[in-house]
């Protein structure tokens, strides 16, 4: 019973946060060659990015090409699980077989969710693979918000981005691979004898607008991530949670109307990928996302990789271990940086048993050295308020997989625990405050 109240508090908290931006709505403009953010409204928010998933999915396939992995005639064979994903579609059959240039065309003018369950299956050996891979990336990209559950962006309770973290998705797309984005222009193509037409109509008539994707679901609203390239200027639009698509793309036309002359003029593109992208993308700024919605909150308290005891299934696939860097072992959380987990006094739960110690919890890792690299570098930046106090992993198992939770334990009074969040997300770090156990 006590699990569950705590529950019910960390989603309080979360829903107070959430209150501060109107629910769904979101957009921002970006200058691709500085970084800086000619304009924007609840850049932070979380929100589904229905489709726009899509674009993480070609990124990964112009990867995997690159990298030698896949040719653009590789085979796409389509599983049972491929070839049932709902509409927009393709509509090929179990056993059958696109080439990977197909299904790229096919996920960017057509939105295809088979086309995408399929090549997420062909990179990652399963979507829910694959997925982890596409979270995985985000990260090393900078998209610090941003959670895949799988490859087409259909409905699930706990994927989530921001506009802030489209936009530099769409730089990467751009700035990774200059030639590859030109696909995303496309405005038709031939497949098995059928034109196969596309659907981002401000694209096609917008003056030097070269992509990117659109996006839809109930949840979501009208999503759109747009490029565009005009008088030396680079610009990356997002808009989130539109009521309509053309009132969505109405919004759009007058966010880069208004603000493209702000833009600077060159060549370049933010950041080389050579030079880390995730440390210049952190230009865009300080992000401290709160979910869209009440349903989002309670998906983001769920998804949360450890406040409370809360069950998580259907999370495993987020929190795949890896063998590359430490970025890549941070599980992300679609919560706020900063939030508190209040308990609840219960007959079989005195009151002093919570008053004697407060911890605070930063990060979820996929290994013990991870959790506690994390709270040593955590301790470095942060000083005082962290010296002193004992630093301890916690291994939670969950669907399979195993991750360790990164905590400070040893806090006298919630008031220190809160005065070391305060510290800690000054420094972007993400900060669960709770009571000790016991």
């Amino acid at each position: 019973m006590s699990k569950l109240l705590i529950a019910f508090s960390f989603c309080v908290a979360i829903l107070t946060l959430s209150t501060t931006a109107q629910a769904g709505s979101a957009q921002l403009l970006l200058d691709a060659r500085t970084g800086e953010v000619l304009a924007s409204e609840n850049a932070d928010v979380l929100n589904h990015p229905a489709s726009l998933t899509k674009m993480m999915s070609v990124y990964m396939v112009f990867d995997a090409i690159k990298a030698g992995k896949l040719s653009w005639d590789s085979p796409v064979p389509f599983s049972k699980h491929a070839a049932s994903r709902p509409p927009t579609k393709l509509f090929v059959k179990a056993g059958d077989s696109i080439t990977v240039r197909e299904a790229v065309l096919a996920m960017i003018v057509r939105s295809a969710n088979d086309a995408s369950a399929a090549i997420g299956e062909k990179i990652g050996g399963s979507e829910e693979g694959f997925a982890a891979l596409m979270t995985r990336k985000a990260r090393s990209l900078g998209m610090m918000n941003t959670t895949f559950f799988n490859a087409s962006g259909l409905p699930h309770a706990q994927q989530f981005t921001t506009a802030r973290d489209m936009s530099a998705l769409g730089v990467a797309l751009m700035r990774d691979f200059p030639k590859e984005y030109e696909l995303f222009a496309t405005k038709s193509f031939k497949f098995r004898g059928k034109t196969i037409n596309g659907h981002n109509n401000l694209m096609y008539r917008y003056k030097g607008m070269d992509g990117i994707k659109t996006g839809y679901t109930n949840a979501s609203g009208f999503n759109l991530v747009s490029a565009v390239e005009h008088d030396g200027r680079r610009v990356i639009g997002v808009v989130l949670g539109g009521r309509t698509a053309a009132s969505r793309d109405k919004i759009m036309e007058r966010l880069i109307d208004a603000n493209i002359k702000k833009a600077s003029t060159g060549r370049q593109l933010l950041v080389s990928r050579s030079t880390g992208a995730q440390m210049d993308l952190a230009r865009l700024g300080d992000a401290v996302p709160v979910p869209a919605s009440r349903q989002s909150a309670l998906a983001a308290v769920q998804g949360l990789a450890g406040a409370t005891d809360v069950a998580t299934p259907g999370t495993a696939s987020a929190y795949a271990p890896s063998s590359g860097t430490a970025t890549a072992d941070i599980v992300a959380t679609p919560a706020s940086r900063f939030a508190a987990v209040d308990p609840q006094q219960t007959a079989s739960t005195p009151a002093t048993s919570f008053e004697r110690r407060w911890q605070v919890q930063i990060a979820a890792a996929t290994s013990a050295q991870a959790a506690m690299d994390l709270l040593s570098q955590a301790r470095q930046k942060v000083g005082g308020p962290l010296q002193g106090l004992d630093t301890y992993t916690e291994m939670v198992t969950r669907n399979g997989v195993t991750f360790y939770r990164a905590r400070f334990t040893g806090f006298e009074t919630k008031e220190a625990a809160r005065a070391a969040c305060d510290k800690l997300v000054r420094q972007r770090y993400d900060c669960v405050l709770m009571p000790a156990r016991g």
